[in-house]
């Protein structure tokens, strides 16, 4: 995706305007613009699916941290992360001033700028289900806005603002890595800091299943989801006019709906196999899952590779998830970690893997993408400690027990959305 944006450069001071003129191209723009209103769709599906995932005495909580990723990362990554992500500067971090929203290109500046946006809300909404049901709202609301203003367009910098890794020759089309992968290493950060919710565990440490209360808006929500990664991916081309765009715009729509379709079946296997009966929670996972690992290389992959790619990310998904809550102990609401940070990190490397030059002109190797996983995993993870403990052990980041157990909505907001 980037590797477009990288033609983004500042127009001569005089006719600047008339220039832009001859080269910003209306259908490229429509296709972009369409792309940011669909990846908005997916706040709303991830409001759903963790509001489903967890108890309905803090739905309302939920939905509030959903409008305020999008609100606060709206106005701080236009502040502070869009300068710091693709302005010019050193190989780790840009900078372009306040306020920067770049330049002209086949696109308007700002049209660029609101499809980053989007991405950058995806980022700060990802945290948000792993740690549900016992974060205090204001804490929330911090790292929220530090995660948009900051961690995000640091580690997005090295991928897709000219920074070291793409220097490296690695590839990430829509963000398994620079997206989700950072959102999952936040939320396992986050997870860890804040601890497991009352009753997660016996005084053995045995897991207890602490279900949803609505799985109908949980499945909602992946099908809003669903319809937003073609958005998410396909407009991730930047482009639409000429043969080449038609024909990779279209052939990432279908790697994008592959990986999807596979990881839900694969979902639906594993937990028919193992438990006995085919999971719907489960299946919703496996989807996103699918989703999340097919974005780095949907683009440069073949069909038959991403339908791999969907069943492997699926697979390990379910066997994370297990791995997560009972062997480590990790209170992860709705699978965060496992679905975004496992299949980020897969889907990454696996784009390696399958990478074919004669589809897109792309080339990567496995080392690289596996190094710059790894990389931005870790940054994300260590930045994400830092933050949390920071707030634990100055305002705090847990609410008190009496509020997590008769439900955030009433306590922290005044209003519930069950009566």
């Amino acid at each position: 995706m980037i590797d477009t944006y990288m033609t983004i450069l500042p127009l001569a001071a005089a006719g600047a305007v008339e220039e832009a003129k001859d080269f910003v191209n209306g259908l490229d723009t429509l296709w972009v613009l369409l792309g940011a209103m669909l990846v908005f769709w997916m706040q709303p599906g991830f409001a759903l699916v963790e509001a489903g995932m967890t108890r309905s005495k803090n739905t309302a909580n939920i939905l509030m941290k959903n409008f305020c990723d999008f609100m606060c990362g709206s106005v701080l990554y236009w502040i502070l992360g869009f300068s710091i992500m693709y302005g010019a500067g050193s190989a780790f971090i840009g900078w372009e001033g306040f306020g920067f929203i770049g330049s002209d290109s086949n696109v308007p500046a700002e049209c660029t700028f609101i499809f980053q946006t989007v991405f950058c809300a995806t980022a700060a909404t990802i945290v948000s289900g792993a740690m549900a049901e016992r974060t205090k709202f204001s804490m929330y609301f911090v790292y929220s806005m530090l995660i948009s203003a900051v961690i995000y367009p640091i580690e997005g910098h090295w991928s897709w603002g000219g920074g070291w890794l793409s220097e490296m020759g690695f590839h990430d089309f829509a963000g398994s890595t620079v997206v989700h992968l950072c959102g999952g290493a936040l939320a396992l950060a986050g997870a860890i800091v804040l601890g497991p919710r009352i009753g997660k565990y016996d005084k053995n440490g045995k897991s207890r299943a602490i279900p949803g209360h609505n799985l109908a808006l949980c499945a909602l929500g992946v099908f809003c989801l669903w319809v937003g990664w073609f958005g998410f991916n396909p407009c991730s081309t930047v482009a639409a006019t000429g043969f080449a765009n038609a024909v990779s715009m279209s052939h990432v729509f279908v790697t994008t709906n592959m990986a999807a379709a596979t990881g839900g079946l694969a979902a639906l296997v594993y937990t028919w196999v193992i438990d006995g009966k085919p999971s719907l929670s489960m299946v919703c996972n496996g989807v996103l899952a699918g989703l999340v690992g097919i974005t780095a290389g949907c683009d440069c992959v073949s069909i038959g590779a991403s339908a791999i790619i969907g069943v492997v990310t699926s697979l390990v998904m379910c066997a994370s998830v297990a791995f997560i809550d009972k062997v480590c102990k990790i209170d992860d609401p709705v699978g965060a970690v496992s679905v975004h940070g496992v299949g980020g990190i897969l889907g990454t490397i696996l784009t390696g893997v399958f990478c074919d030059p004669k589809i897109d002109g792309v080339e990567c190797t496995i080392g690289v993408q596996t190094l710059g996983a790894v990389a931005v995993a870790a940054f994300a993870f260590c930045a994400g400690m830092v933050i949390f403990l920071g707030i634990k052990y100055t305002h705090g980041l847990r609410c008190d027990r009496r509020i997590e157990e008769e439900g955030l909505d009433i306590y922290e907001h005044g209003e519930a959305c069950y009566n």
